[in-house]
């Protein structure tokens, strides 16, 4: 199958790499170092079991025309980053492409083919000019959900950190031909990848994560076991989470792990820093509107009071926005003398 990444970053390279080596033929969208260290040697995997892969038989490149029509696109851009580039993207696709749409968050597609009352609604927070609708027609797209955790070790290097999961689905919920076969070529490569006839409920569970302790983490500088262990950092969590339940029940979804179990969750995976705290230490734009301002978009949708989601969205809002302004990046750093614990990234 000709496979295309766009954004061969941390989880996309981590599918360009294992598709690859499991034989199909793929190419890789990336840029600057990362890029040209993948056209020199080939893009390196490392396992959080210590192996090494190196997948060298790619196509590296960052101008998708040059790819051609392609029978799967894995979108693994983040949310704001698609819009610029939605003309190139539509050059990878053919009459029967499909494209797997990898972001967190809610994505711009939530209401499409969706059968409720919203049917066919624009998410403003992550598609303000409905260009992604208009130029990805909702027929090509499989919803997907990226557990993994991974980085960018170097460039042209991927660490993985845990989690082989990427559940897919129908955005009908149908349990269709295709989706099994995308599903066949994902756990081919070693992932899991079952088809669930509600990816919605899915993306809303990991969602129900990354809106809290992502934006909390990028304010107060803390990790994960830091905001789910200090007294105000967990009620702060618990309070958002449950007002995104709330939310999320208006639009019939239901969470399949209670709000103490996913805090706890958070908390066992120890002091790791979120995506987006890594974005704010290296000065990069941040995924505010798809992690949380998609939720306050969807509290308003359903008419359900969000106070403290929204109070948070408002913070974290401002500190992009200075971070973009100033051009500054915001880190911690040791008092003198001290070293500084070591974490891993977690996204």
């Amino acid at each position: 199958m000709k496979v295309c990444v766009v954004g061969a970053g941390a989880i996309g390279g981590l599918l360009g790499v294992r598709l690859a080596l499991a034989g199909e033929e793929v190419s890789l969208i990336a840029r600057g170092a990362h890029l040209a260290a993948i056209r020199a040697r080939g893009l390196e995997l490392i396992m959080n079991d210590g192996s090494h892969h190196l997948a060298r038989d790619v196509t590296a490149t960052s101008r998708m025309r040059e790819c051609g029509p392609q029978d799967l696109v894995i979108l693994a851009l983040k949310a704001h980053q698609i819009e610029p580039v939605i003309g190139e993207i539509r050059t990878l696709f053919g009459p029967k492409t499909i494209v797997l749409s990898v972001q967190n968050g809610i994505p711009w597609w939530y209401f499409q083919r969706h059968g409720g009352e919203h049917d066919g609604k624009t998410l403003h927070a992550v598609d303000p000019n409905g260009a992604i609708a208009r130029g990805i027609d909702a027929t090509r797209i499989l919803g997907c959900v990226a557990y993994p955790a991974a980085e960018i070790s170097r460039p042209g290097v991927i660490r993985h950190i845990e989690g082989m999961r990427f559940p897919i689905g129908e955005l009908d919920g149908a349990v269709s031909e295709r989706a099994t076969r995308i599903s066949e070529l994902l756990v081919n490569a070693g992932f899991k990848a079952p088809v669930l006839e509600d990816i919605r409920a899915e993306i809303w569970l990991k969602a129900w994560g990354n809106l809290t302790f992502n934006p909390i983490s990028a304010l107060t500088h803390a990790t994960l076991s830091d905001i789910c262990q200090h007294p105000e950092g967990h009620d702060l969590a618990a309070h958002m989470m449950g007002e995104a339940q709330a939310i999320a029940g208006q639009l019939g979804v239901t969470f399949r792990v209670s709000l103490d179990k996913r805090i706890a969750g958070a908390e066992r995976v120890g002091k790791h820093k979120t995506s987006m705290l890594q974005d704010v230490e290296a000065g990069k734009s941040l995924e505010t509107d798809a992690l949380i301002g998609a939720v306050v978009e969807l509290a308003e949708v359903t008419g359900t009071p969000a106070p403290t989601i929204w109070a948070v969205y408002a913070a974290v809002k401002l500190l992009g926005a200075t971070i973009e302004r100033e051009q500054i990046l915001v880190k911690a750093q040791p008092l003198a003398g001290e070293a500084p614990p070591r974490q891993r990234v977690a996204g």
